[in-house]
């Protein structure tokens, strides 16, 4: 950031926006990576870096690229801006092979020529001549190229003329009276960059081989042609480079620019403005969809069905009644209800350490989700897709659904992962469940020993033998016979009470874990499908953002 901003502070003396919007540019290019088309995503990129390495050279430099068709002039148009023969001329077609360039000013030139990838060889620098006339001074800080011819039948050649069109600073298109109607060069350069017609200027050479009386109706025919291209606003200059008939005036317009020092930016915000006006236009300025909280509980509500909460759910009810009928039951049938299985042990939920480690492993053995299940999954997650990228280009639509399902592989993973992992808050023992099965056992000891009292008595009755009376309990039965039948009927009684106040307990049981089940659902339902897709939104607003930016 801080090369951008000195050499933005080189082109026009203070941090200009012009960072500001290459670092938009930038920014729309990493964030619309994989979702907008790769081709124009790859040309934003480009730019943005192009247009950094710019402003990171010399800003008193402006570089002018002569750009032409073969026969055009282009090299008898550098020979007679430079006053060096510098370029070759003759009739081998093509004439021009390789760039040649020439700098006014050789401070910071060479770096700059360098970046251009200019040979040395192909360098010259101007101010090392002493015979520089005093009028061209004006164009100090000029480099200017000479390009290949751009209808060169080698490939090279094309190559060529494509990468410096893109780097050139200001661009002088020389054409012909014989060609300069040509659709190769108004389909191929003109009309595709009538958005950089202000760093642009056309040269119709060799005015000299047309009648005098005819040369103002040419100028007017290639004007008409520049307007059909969008190009109405660049300056025309007829030209004879052999005769050295309005050089002047192209020397006035070059030093013009140079001396402003503006082409640098004007081009660099050209190139910012086409490429990001395109992007905006394939990303769209729609306002993403919020994920309303009824749209959440539904897929939770989707995810929790597969994953067999309802299932666990109802075990946990079941597990509740089935321990605490035999925490508080009377303690014959408790210990006869320990032979029926628990539902949360066969669903391998609720173990323990101990238990996990016997199981091999902590998965759950709840059922696979069915068909109408993962139907209804694929429903409520296309639907949070769907309310998301309703307004937004399908680019972004499509980003956002493929997002939506990208984690979905690992859907029965992570579900059976949290309903395991899950306390369900059965294994805690309630505190009166203990006071109640400490009740229970007096309640049976007093049975107990009444029964065993009773049956002494009746032995050594049986025996003949003397049999000491049993004391009067204060209702008038026996004592014995009191702790027998009251604590047998007291135990059932007490069980039998406990009994419909457990259903309570474990309906309050069972909605506890259904809240725990859903909580950590949510969470997954959270990470599979809300945040990508939220990633997603975040992507396309700093797309958007960048976007703004760059076309402030």
């Amino acid at each position: 950031m801080t090369a951008l901003v000195e050499g933005a502070k080189k082109l026009v003396g203070r941090r200009s926006d012009v960072v500001d919007r290459i670092d938009g540019l930038d920014e729309a290019a990493r964030s619309a990576r994989g979702r907008l088309d790769d081709a124009l995503v790859d040309e934003a990129a480009a730019v943005a870096e192009r247009a950094g390495a710019r402003l990171r050279l010399s800003g008193d430099h402006t570089v002018v690229a002569l750009a032409g068709a073969t026969g055009s002039g282009k090299s008898s148009t550098f020979n007679a801006v430079t006053g060096l023969e510098l370029a070759a001329i003759g009739v081998r077609r093509p004439t021009t092979s390789w760039t040649m360039a020439c700098a006014w000013g050789a401070d910071g030139a060479a770096e700059l020529l360098d970046w251009l990838g200019v040979p040395k060889r192909h360098q010259v620098m101007r101010d090392s001549m002493l015979d520089e006339p005093r009028e061209d001074r004006g164009l100090n800080g000029l480099v200017l190229l000479d390009l290949p011819d751009h209808d060169s039948t080698e490939v090279a050649h094309h190559v060529e003329v494509d990468r410096l069109v893109k780097l050139a600073d200001l661009l002088v298109w020389v054409l012909d009276p014989q060609k300069y109607a040509d659709a190769a060069i108004h389909d191929r350069y003109l009309k595709p960059l009538a958005s950089h017609r202000d760093i642009m200027l056309v040269v119709l050479n060799h005015i000299d081989t047309v009648p005098e009386a005819r040369r103002p109706a040419m100028v007017a025919d290639l004007e008409r042609l520049l307007a059909e291209d969008g190009l109405g606003t660049v300056k025309v200059i007829a030209t004879s480079a052999r005769h050295g008939d309005g050089i002047p005036d192209l020397k006035r317009a070059i030093a013009q620019q140079v001396g402003e020092k503006k082409a640098v930016r004007t081009r660099l915000m050209a190139d910012v403005a086409s490429v990001a006006q395109r992007m905006q236009q394939a990303n769209g300025d729609a306002k993403p969809g919020d994920l309303a909280r009824a749209r959440k509980s539904e897929l939770v509500d989707a995810f929790a069905d597969a994953a067999g909460v309802p299932t666990v759910v109802e075990a946990v009810e079941k597990s509740t009644r089935r321990r605490a009928s035999q925490a508080t039951g009377w303690p014959v049938t408790a210990w006869l209800s320990r032979f029926k299985p628990d539902p949360l042990k066969r669903l391998h939920l609720d173990l323990g350490s101990g238990g996990k480690e016997l199981t091999g492993s902590a998965r759950a053995s709840v059922p696979e989700a069915s068909r109408v299940q993962r139907a209804r999954v694929d429903t409520a997650v296309r639907s949070v897709a769907d309310d998301v990228g309703a307004e937004l280009s399908q680019p972004w639509a499509d980003a956002v659904r493929r997002a939506s399902v990208s984690r979905l592989p690992d859907l029965n993973d992570a579900l059976d992962k949290a309903v395991s992992s899950t306390d369900l808050g059965v294994a805690r023992t309630p505190l009166w469940w203990r006071l109640v099965r400490v009740l229970q056992w007096l309640l049976m000891l007093a049975a107990l020993v009444g029964g065993l009292w009773l049956l002494g008595l009746a032995v050594l009755g049986y025996l003949q033998l003397s049999v000491p009376s049993a004391p009067d309990s204060a209702g008038g039965l026996p004592l014995p016979t009191l702790l027998l039948l009251g604590g047998v009927a007291l135990g059932i009684l007490l069980g039998l009470v406990c009994k419909a106040v457990v259903g309570l307990s474990a309906r309050s049981k069972a909605r506890s874990a259904d809240r725990r089940l859903r909580a950590a659902i949510g969470e997954v339902t959270e990470r599979l499908v809300v945040e990508p897709v939220e990633a997603e939104v975040e992507a396309y607003r700093a797309t958007r953002a960048g976007l703004a930016a760059a076309l402030k």
